[in-house]
């Protein structure tokens, strides 16, 4: 925040106007966000920062050697740093040039420009989908759809082992596409937002554990991991809500292997008693009910509301930070 801003900082009633209209607009910013997101999904794919991080990775990643191990370390982590550094340096610069504009303006440019860096219609239409195809197409519709979302083979998923997969990916996506950005956001504003973006779109390019990726993906693995162990467990929270306690909360998450996933997969399955797994992998909710339509329904609700009100404490606290 400009010392400008600072409370704590004397100054005539001229410069506190101005620190007043800043946190508005910073606050508007988040509003007009969610507001495109709301109406438009997402803006043009030719537009989109995402895509344009995943050409930079496309591009970088032939250029990076998968071994030897050190090398592959060393050179798949210089090229996350162009990337990262590039996106906050974008960030900065559609900051800055938003300030200069005439007040009405400036949370219009700001919010278009962090509309892209979160994606929660997008995320809700495509679990809402799932369960829409498997209703009219049966269970092939189903994992078609299903399959859009998760990295795992469908080919043999029962019905139920689809809403399941569908919900499993809702609760890790809505941290990792919702929730974190918002809260980067308001920790740091649109370059550390658009930083963040491009870190989640490097694991998803690079992050995978074969032998092309396991030294040259490692960089971008675990940044996305470091970014997400906050959020992740905000997520949890906001998911599980006062229905599930604490200490149970933090079991169920630690049965998974990644340090973050667990957390809103595992506040899904206790809030709404069902069962989530991943055969060798993990298994959430024991004893748990199978996902029905019912529950991807529910799941859903409580993933809408949620991403609303974590949009709501986002405004506020970039308001009071007059980012």
């Amino acid at each position: 925040m400009s010392p400008l801003c600072n409370e704590h900082y004397y100054a005539p009633v001229r410069i506190g106007a101005h620190c007043k209209g800043r946190r508005a607009g910073a606050a508007a910013a988040v509003a007009v966000a969610v507001g495109l997101d709301a109406a438009f999904r997402e803006p043009p794919l030719a537009a989109h920062p995402v895509r344009w991080a995943g050409r930079y990775l496309t591009w970088a990643g032939r250029r990076v050697p998968p071994g030897p191990p050190a090398r592959a370390v060393v050179a798949g982590g210089l090229a996350w740093a162009v990337g990262a550094a590039t996106a906050y340096g974008a960030g900065v610069v559609v900051s800055r040039a938003a300030g200069r504009l005439p007040g009405p303006m400036r949370p219009v440019v700001a919010g278009a420009a962090l509309w892209p860096l979160f994606a929660h219609r997008m995320l809700l239409d495509e679990v809402a989908g799932v369960e829409r195809a498997l209703v009219s197409g049966g269970v092939t519709a189903g994992r078609a759809a299903v399959a859009r979302i998760v990295s795992r083979d469908v080919s043999a998923l029962t019905a139920d082992e689809v809403r399941q997969a569908a919900v499993e990916s809702l609760g890790e996506n809505l941290s990792d596409s919702v929730v974190a950005p918002l809260l980067w956001y308001a920790a740091g504003g649109l370059p550390a937002a658009a930083a963040y973006r491009f870190a989640n779109t490097a694991d998803a390019v690079w992050g995978y554990r074969t032998p092309r990726w396991n030294h040259a993906g490692r960089v971008a693995a675990r940044a996305d991991d470091l970014l997400n162990l906050l959020p992740a467990r905000i997520t949890g929270l906001l998911l599980a809500g006062r229905r599930v306690p604490w200490g149970r909360l933090r079991a169920e998450a630690a049965l998974t292997p990644s340090p973050n996933a667990g957390w809103p997969m595992a506040a899904l399955a206790l809030r709404l008693g069902v069962h989530l797994a991943k055969p060798g992998v993990y298994d959430l909710g024991a004893g748990g009910r199978a996902v029905s339509s019912d529950g991807v329904a529910a799941a859903l609700r409580l993933a809408r509301r949620r991403g609303w009100a974590l949009a709501a404490a986002a405004a506020v606290v970039a308001g009071v930070r007059g980012l």
